[in-house]
C-alpha cells in the first residue's frame, strides 16, 4: 500500500510539473536543450501519457483543434542516385516493392489532386526521387512541367499544390513560389550529428541550403524527420532545435517502417510510446509549429494512432505514401470527429502569412 501511495504521489508531482512547464511554454517561453533533454527521461506508459497531455495543452492554445491534412502523389519513382538508408528507392539498395517509373503524366497527377480534395485534402504534395532539380540544367523540361502541373492544379483545384522535389537553387525557388507553390517539403531526417550515419551521397547542411532557398523565396518549409533510425534522444531534440532554428512552419514526423533491402530493414519497430514520447517533446520544443504524423503511423502506432492527436500533433499526411499503403482516408476523418477535430488547414506560427 505504501508503495502504491508513494508511486501515485510522484505520479501526481510529475503531472503537476508538467503542466506548469506547458503554462509557461504557452505563456512564451522556449525549451533550452537541457529542459528538452531531461524529459527524454520520462518512462513508463502512464508518465509518458502525462507528457502527452501537457503537449496537448500547449498544442490546443498555440495551434486550435484544426488539423491539417495534406496527400501526396510519387510523380517518379525509383532510380534515385542517393543512398539514403531508410528508402527502397535508392539504386544502391533498391527494394522490391519499390517501383521504378518517369515522371508521371500532366492529366494522371492531376486526377490525384483531385482525388485527393474530395477525400478532404487541403494540400497536395509533389514528390519525386532524385538529388534535385539544383543538379539539372537550368531549363530542365521536368521541372518545367512540373511547374505548369502545378499552375494547372492552381486553376482546376481547390487544393493547394505542395512540392518535394530535393534541393533546389534560389532562381528555382522563386521559380517555384511564381507557379502557386506556398510550401515545400525538404526533410532534414535527423540531426547533423546522425545524418552521415543514414546518408553519405550528400550533406545535412545541403538540407539546410536548399531550405534556407526556399524561405528567401516566401515558401513555407515542411522539413522534419524519421524517429527509429537507430539514432539517440540528443539525436531527436537537436533536430526538433534545428527546424525551430530554420523557423520551419510543418514538421513531418515519420516512424520508421523498415523496408526490406535497405540498410535500416532490420530495424525493429519503434514502441508506439517511445513515438507518443517523442511527439510530445518536439510539441513542447515548437509550440506554434504544424506537426505531422507522417509515414509509418499506421505501421508503428496501430490501435494507438489517435493518441498521437493528443499528443501535440495537428497534421497527418493522408491516403498513401510513397512506396507503403495508408489506411483509407474516411477512417482518418471519423478518428478526427471522434476526438473533437476538425480537417482543414492548420495556422502556421504566427508572424507568417499563408499566402
Amino acid at each position: 500500500m505504501a508503495e502504491n501511495d508513494a508511486a501515485r504521489g510522484t505520479t501526481e508531482t510529475l503531472g503537476e510539473s508538467l503542466k506548469q512547464l506547458a503554462d509557461r511554454i504557452i505563456a512564451g517561453h522556449r525549451l533550452t536543450r537541457e529542459e528538452a533533454i531531461a524529459l527524454t527521461q520520462i518512462e513508463g506508459q502512464d508518465s509518458i501519457l502525462l507528457l502527452c497531455e501537457a503537449a496537448d495543452a500547449v498544442r490546443q492554445a498555440c495551434c486550435g483543434n484544426t488539423v491539417d491534412l495534406c496527400s501526396i502523389i510519387n510523380v517518379k519513382s525509383g532510380n534515385c542516385s542517393e543512398n539514403c538508408g531508410f528508402c527502397s528507392q535508392s539504386v544502391h539498395h533498391p527494394g522490391t516493392d519499390s517501383p521504378v517509373y518517369g515522371l508521371k503524366p500532366r492529366d494522371e497527377i492531376l486526377a490525384q489532386a483531385k482525388a485527393a480534395e474530395s477525400a478532404g485534402a487541403s494540400r497536395f504534395c509533389l514528390v519525386s526521387q532524385g538529388r534535385g532539380p539544383k543538379y539539372s540544367s537550368p531549363k530542365s523540361k521536368e521541372f518545367e512541367e512540373i511547374l505548369a502541373t502545378v499552375r494547372q492544379i492552381i486553376e482546376e483545384t481547390n487544393v493547394k499544390p505542395c512540392c518535394a522535389l530535393g534541393e533546389v537553387t534560389p532562381e528555382q525557388a522563386k521559380a517555384l513560389a511564381e507557379a502557386g507553390v506556398t510550401r515545400y517539403n525538404h526533410n532534414l531526417e535527423s540531426s547533423e550529428n546522425f545524418y552521415p550515419e543514414i546518408v553519405t551521397t550528400h550533406t545535412w547542411g545541403d538540407r539546410v541550403a536548399t531550405i534556407k532557398n526556399l524561405k528567401a523565396a516566401g515558401i513555407q518549409a515542411c522539413s522534419g524527420g524519421i524517429i527509429g533510425m537507430g539514432e539517440s534522444w540528443e539525436d531527436r531534440i537537436d533536430l526538433a532545435l534545428a527546424a525551430r532554428e530554420l523557423e520551419v512552419e510543418s514538421v513531418p514526423l515519420n516512424l520508421l517502417n523498415p523496408r526490406s533491402d535497405t540498410p535500416l530493414g532490420n530495424l525493429p519497430k519503434l514502441d508506439p510510446y517511445e513515438a507518443l514520447k517523442a511527439i510530445a517533446i518536439f510539441r513542447l520544443i515548437l509550440p506554434e509549429q504544424i506537426i505531422r504524423y507522417a509515414g509509418g503511423r499506421e505501421s508503428v502506432m496501430g490501435e494507438l494512432q489517435h493518441l498521437g492527436l493528443k499528443a501535440g500533433i495537428n497534421a497527418m499526411l493522408i491516403g498513401h505514401y510513397l512506396t507503403t499503403l495508408g489506411q483509407p482516408p474516411d477512417q482518418d476523418r471519423a478518428m478526427l470527429e471522434e476526438l473533437g477535430l476538425q480537417g482543414n488547414e492548420a495556422p502556421v506560427p504566427k508572424g507568417k502569412t499563408d499566402d
